[in-house]
């Protein structure tokens, strides 16, 4: 069970680049869904409709929850994933999200043609296509007529790493910061607060944050694991480093060609160490 002051520090840390918080912040908000659209889309969607979290069940196979769902007024269905991790967000991930919404779209008795439009958006952290691009449009293809098939069914991935000063980059920064004072856009910036610094947000809505939560335990775990380790590893170079400047220094004492003063600055030992090191072996 997560403590209260575990949830209010992951909400203060929180990005929409994690899903849980994405998941409180576009909560039935129909004007900012409308707003991120726009940009990613660059096309003026007038959305009806927003669930988060929503399940979307299959009699036969495997179920998803989908981070963002959304339906324009035109009866467009839309599909927002956000993914940090590449596994997450493969090609056949896309298509079975996209599959599923055509699945639930269509009535038992609807013609295929009423088969709304369909967008399934990947928001990734990394180039998960690696081609270096800031965002992707995935369209069916007639091979070799370069030819759209047309059939209203769009994949989009959009690069987080790619953070430039163009709106859809300015829109990639706000998802990956966790100040709303240092957004570019005062429409994410200003929802964004309310739930970083109103004191009577919902702590109720924590079962959002669990995987936020577990994943920065791991992460200070994991960082305390690395520094244990570089301190061990610190320690132990520099007890080898001075065993062999002891070493070294023994030698050239027994050489007896250099003055104290100088195996001392050869061996990078003080003056001191040298002097009770020549004392200690009678040389």
């Amino acid at each position: 069970m997560i403590t209260k002051e575990e949830y209010f520090e992951a909400m203060r840390n929180a990005r929409l680049l994690d899903d849980g918080f994405m998941s409180i912040v576009f909560e039935d908000d129909v004007e900012l869904t409308e707003f991120v659209l726009k940009i990613i889309l660059n096309k003026n969607l007038k959305v009806k409709s927003v669930k988060t979290q929503y399940s979307v069940k299959n009699l036969r196979g495997h179920d998803v929850r989908l981070d963002i769902y959304a339906e324009s007024e035109e009866g467009k269905a839309i599909n927002i994933e956000i993914q940090r991790q590449n596994k997450g967000a493969g090609a056949k991930r896309a298509r079975y999200n996209s599959s599923m919404l055509d699945a639930n779209s269509l009535p038992t008795s609807a013609n295929f043609d009423a088969l709304p439009e369909t967008y399934v958006i990947f928001i990734t952290e990394r180039d998960v296509l690696k081609l270096n691009e800031p965002i992707y449009f995935i369209e069916r293809m007639i091979v070799g007529k370069n030819k759209l098939f047309n059939d209203e069914s769009h994949i989009v991935y959009v690069n987080n790493s790619i953070q430039d000063n163009t709106p859809l980059g300015k829109l990639m920064h706000d998802f990956a910061c966790a100040v709303p004072d240092e957004m570019f856009y005062r429409e994410i910036a200003d929802k964004v607060r309310i739930h970083k610094e109103e004191e009577e947000v919902d702590y109720k809505m924590s079962g959002f944050m669990d995987k936020i939560i577990e994943r920065v335990r791991r992460e200070t775990a994991e960082k305390v694991r690395r520094e244990t380790a570089e301190e061990v590893r610190r320690e132990t170079a520099e007890e080898i480093r001075r065993e062999t400047a002891f070493e070294s220094a023994l030698k050239m004492l027994k050489k007896g060609k250099l003055t104290l003063e100088e195996i001392a600055e050869y061996a990078g030992l003080s003056l001191a160490e040298v002097k009770e090191l020549s004392a200690k072996n009678s040389v």
